[in-house]
């Protein structure tokens, strides 16, 4: 099973370098312009104007995997941003990501978005919002007040993994999902004092309140093989040492998982886990493929 996890995250790592080689944007946006791009973007979101979002003029916009007309969607419900925002910058390939608390009048929501960014215009937007716990599974928005340090922390020397040493570390957990069970029983490098956050709820590490076998990430049991396993890297940011991957898999009652879901690495071992994640309907591809 080892074996079987190392060369999922070969064979992942390679997608990444190839995605990365043939799709890096103009190096004349930087962390700070991407990042400023962003929040352009979501400035434009709150005040429910299409026209102030840095957008190219074939922008592609698509909430919940459905192409939409920009303006349409979250864009008509949005009233405010609450205070957690979690944002994974891709400097070589262009990419501005997040995940966002959003307000909708007396109710919150959670608000997964990636741009993709040319010569400093948006060009593709894909978002996901789950304003329910019956559309997340979990949801606990006392959870997310505000980014968790040790996801936002920015890396430097001998705390930084490489780009493709992200990634592949990365992939030992869409390996294990795929039929592992454990993470510990295909070498899966967690820290010990790893955690998992979902939705706002701590679902694995020493935080989880749900039993002692939900304290350790490493030895939790996974349960049955996930089926008709999706998967998809999003972004690599090196400065947090974070690999944003999209995945989704089937669940009872013809539903799907769909889940955005951060892995941050520091010295080639995963140290946090945090995602948004809602169902969406079993047939569901991510339209972006």
């Amino acid at each position: 099973m080892k074996k079987i996890a190392v060369a999922a995250a070969f064979a992942l790592g390679l997608a990444a370098a190839a995605s990365s080689a043939s799709a890096a944007a103009p190096r004349s946006c930087d962390r700070a312009c991407l990042k400023g791009v962003l929040t352009a973007y979501l400035d434009a979101l709150v005040a429910r104007s299409p026209a102030k979002a840095p957008t190219a003029a074939n922008v592609r916009f698509t909430e919940d995997t459905k192409d939409i007309k920009l303006g349409d969607g979250l864009w008509k419900t949005i009233t405010g941003l609450g205070t957690y925002r979690q944002d994974f910058i891709d400097v070589k390939r262009g990419v501005a990501g997040s995940h966002v608390v959003v307000k909708e009048g007396a109710t919150q929501a959670l608000f997964a978005v990636r741009l993709k960014v040319v010569n400093r215009r948006i060009t593709e937007i894909e978002t996901q919002v789950t304003h329910t716990q019956k559309e997340g599974s979990l949801f606990d928005l006392e959870g997310l007040k505000a980014p968790n340090p040790v996801m936002n922390k920015l890396l430097t020397g001998a705390d930084r993994t490489s780009r493709d040493g992200i990634v592949y570390a990365a992939a030992y957990y869409p390996a294990g999902l795929k039929g592992a069970p454990t993470f510990g029983t295909i070498g899966a490098p967690f820290t010990a004092d790893a955690y998992r956050l979902e939705n706002g709820v701590f679902t694995a590490g020493p935080p989880c309140p749900r039993n002692e076998a939900c304290k350790n990430i490493s030895t939790q049991p996974l349960g049955n093989g996930r089926k008709e396993f999706q998967e998809r890297l999003l972004a690599v940011d090196e400065d947090l040492g974070v690999a944003w991957l999209r995945m989704s898999w089937a669940r009872s009652g013809g539903m799907r998982l769909v889940v955005y879901e951060a892995f941050k690495v520091s010295h080639g071992k995963m140290v946090a886990v945090e995602a948004f994640m809602k169902e969406l309907p079993v047939e569901t591809t991510s339209g972006w493929d």
